[in-house]
């Protein structure tokens, strides 16, 4: 009987990124650059981001440490970067405190257009004035539907009626303002038949053909 030696099984490993990225944030790894008008504050549970247009907080896991190694220059870690848990945190914390310099310095503008045949908007005085939490003001909606529809603007929102089928948008906190042109776009979302709609910024549909018998 002839005994054969095993032979090792060689691993070929072609890149080692793949290894790296288990226990690194990619995003959040990255350094934060922040010009000289942006006083930022770190305490143990958020961090506070003053600039020209005003003051935001970025809420902080117990986890996450911050440092400065250079002057304008913010670098983010975590304690256990192998938790899973930590490591997507990691990078959703760098974008929220990247977003909010942005916000405090230059501040997050989208236009939202309304395409469709008698489609328009009208910006005008709220009945209600400030009670509910607007800034006294409306948009007046008109998308194709029996009735007109009346959209109050939040205080942190500061729209503008370019034309009678064109909306600005402007906020200092990214999220809010995408979740107010959401709230304006879910009364005559985009179909893909005639491409009529409320368009979001950039926002393009794909024109479908119609089914013929």
């Amino acid at each position: 009987m002839i005994i054969r030696t095993s032979i090792p099984k060689l691993v070929r490993c072609f890149s080692s990124t793949a290894q790296v990225a288990k226990s690194v944030s990619i995003i959040g790894r990255e350094p934060i650059k922040f010009p000289t008008s942006v006083t930022i504050t770190p305490t143990p549970t958020q961090v506070t981001i003053t600039g020209p247009l005003g003051t935001t907080a970025v809420p902080l896991k117990a986890y996450m440490n911050i440092k400065f190694p250079d002057q304008n220059i913010m670098q983010i870690s975590v304690e256990q970067s192998e938790e899973k848990l930590q490591r997507q945190m990691w990078g959703t914390t760098r974008t929220l405190i990247s977003n909010a310099i942005i916000g405090m310095t230059e501040g997050y503008t989208v236009p939202l257009f309304l395409v469709g045949v008698g489609y328009r908007v009208a910006m005008e005085e709220d009945p209600r004035g400030t009670a509910a939490g607007g800034n006294g003001k409306r948009l007046n909606l008109k998308l194709g539907h029996s009735h007109h529809i009346f959209v109050p603007i939040p205080s942190h929102i500061n729209a503008e009626v370019a034309s009678a089928t064109k909306i600005v948008l402007s906020c200092t906190d990214k999220h809010l303002l995408g979740l107010f042109a959401a709230k304006i776009r879910e009364y005559r979302k985009p179909e893909p038949y005639k491409g009529k709609g409320v368009f979001v910024g950039n926002e393009t549909i794909r024109i479908k053909s119609v089914k013929k018998k």
